[in-house]
């Protein structure tokens, strides 16, 4: 992640614990896409998360994420696998962060073919982060 961090009235050690902890869902993320875990990929959204494809597709709620899901992710490796990275956070509040990432896709021979932005908003529900409510965007021309 580039040193972009954007927030306000915590401490150095509050602000590194919670990029832990937002990171380790976004690798959660990447995890399941190359590994097409339907179960796994469904478990880091909110129940009423709203998610909208890079296809511009909305979705509401979890079951309507795994539904989608579970038709588009087995055999999404075939054609190659994809990068996630965290660009900028930004605390809206301590319980919710706007979370900008950079996709990049390779081929099954390893070359770019393509990037993506996703922004994230995650909220911190019972303790864990949880994405709540996002969009997908592909990168067409730079």
């Amino acid at each position: 992640m580039s040193n972009d961090v954007t927030v306000t009235g915590r401490t150095p050690t509050e602000i590194d614990s919670e990029i832990t902890a937002i990171r380790a869902v976004v690798a959660t993320i990447a995890h399941a896409q190359d590994n097409e875990l339907i179960d796994e990929f469904i478990g880091v959204f909110r129940e009423d998360a709203v998610w909208t494809t890079g296809h511009g597709k909305r979705l509401y709620g979890r079951p309507a994420i795994a539904e989608f899901t579970a038709q588009v992710l087995p055999g999404a490796t075939t054609h190659g696998k994809a990068t996630y990275e965290i660009e900028h956070v930004l605390f809206l509040r301590p319980d919710v962060a706007a979370v900008k990432i950079r996709q990049s896709y390779f081929t099954l021979d390893g070359e770019l073919s393509g990037q993506g932005t996703p922004m994230y908003v995650m909220t911190k529900e019972d303790g864990v982060w949880v994405l709540t409510a996002n969009q997908n965007t592909p990168v067409v021309g730079d």
